[in-house]
């Protein structure tokens, strides 16, 4: 580090990706991306609007939000228009928490939120899951905190029922919830239908699993309109113009496809069972996932070691040091072939044909 940087980073531990490598050679289960493509009308509208370049995006990303606003019932002045969902989930730290209001969030969860956390200056608080890896509920009701939930949790799966989620939005009335549903559509029920009747609860959503636009980033969120007025308040104060005209109408242009979208959540869907039962028939444990991975770990063969001899033989997924969930490994559910190439390869390592 520069003898520049202000004191409050020095410690700063930064979140840490997975691995995007440079060539094709590998079978990429590591990051939750889709294994589709995206929508055939995303790809074409993104290509007229590159035509417009030299204007700049619509700052209130209007379209766009009359159409989110369509699809998932709710008004234009309840959505914002974030890059990515990580944008929005950093202006709800910017914009409702302080040294008065901690956040609190899950000790095994989105490793952004403690580096959010410590960007801004937050003070927090981490709330061990039970040791079957659930959400104790009870553990966030009345707690007087900004809340943070990932439903479904990553990288477990796991997620929490809207009725568990009204309880912890009844028992914190003065504190916003923050149920953040990076992997919608593939299970889960969305809190999205909850808005109307809480004000102090705001969903953040992706374009990049389930939609196939991870590389667009594209994300948003649904709340009360004053919530969203909060939070548009610091996004004209940092970046008015934070989404591309580009995946602005990429977005608009996969919304119009819902068929596809939907098709390809099935499809994911029926993979995910297919991959959770090929590892349990090879002795793995597996968690109920609702979301595009399974977390699974094996009595006898050594997670780490795993991770190093499948990424050896050119098959990535993700790896986790944390003490609780070391091992475990996170598999990414792709299509039908990927996920048999990558049962042909654990078997080969697994009777120690491959070194």
């Amino acid at each position: 580090m520069s003898r520049f940087l202000k004191p409050s980073f020095e410690k700063l531990v930064p979140y840490t990706p997975g691995e995007q490598p440079k060539d094709n050679k590998y079978i990429k289960l590591n990051t939750n991306e889709s294994p589709f493509a995206p929508s055939k009308k995303a790809i074409a509208a993104a290509k007229k609007a590159a035509k417009k370049l030299q204007l700049y995006s619509d700052p209130e990303c209007l379209a766009l939000r009359e159409k989110l606003a369509e699809i998932y019932g709710a008004k234009k002045e309840q959505v914002i228009v974030t890059n990515g969902s990580d944008e929005v989930l950093n202006f709800a730290f910017m914009t409702f928490c302080d040294e008065n209001t901690p956040a609190a969030f899950a000790d095994i969860t989105y490793g952004f939120y403690k580096v959010f956390a410590a960007v801004n200056n937050v003070p927090f608080v981490e709330i061990p899951l039970n040791e079957d890896f659930t959400i104790n509920v009870n553990d966030y009701c009345g707690i007087n905190k900004t809340i943070f939930i990932a439903n479904p949790n990553a990288p477990t799966g796991i997620a929490l029922t809207l009725e568990d989620i009204e309880k912890i939005l009844i028992s914190n009335p003065n504190n916003i919830v923050v149920i953040d549903e990076a992997y919608t559509g593939l299970g889960a029920q969305s809190a999205v239908s909850l808005v109307e009747r809480y004000d102090n609860l705001l969903v953040t959503m992706t374009f990049s699993k389930t939609r196939s636009m991870a590389g667009a980033r594209l994300g948003f969120g649904i709340g009360n309109k004053d919530i969203i007025n909060d939070l548009n308040t610091v996004r004209y104060s940092t970046n008015p113009y934070n989404v591309n005209s580009m995946t602005l109408a990429a977005g608009i242009g996969s919304l119009a496809d819902e068929q596809y979208t939907k098709a390809n959540c099935k499809t994911i869907m029926e993979n995910r069972l297919y991959t959770t039962n090929e590892l349990k028939k090879r002795g793995f444990s597996v968690l109920d996932s609702l979301s595009n991975f399974v977390f699974a770990t094996h009595p006898k063969l050594d997670a780490n070691e795993l991770y190093l001899k499948l990424k050896e033989n050119s098959v990535l997924v993700r790896h986790f040091t944390l003490e609780r969930i070391k091992d475990y490994n996170r598999i990414t559910i792709g299509t039908k072939s990927q996920m048999q190439a990558f049962f042909k390869i654990l078997d080969k390592i697994c009777q120690g044909d491959l070194k």
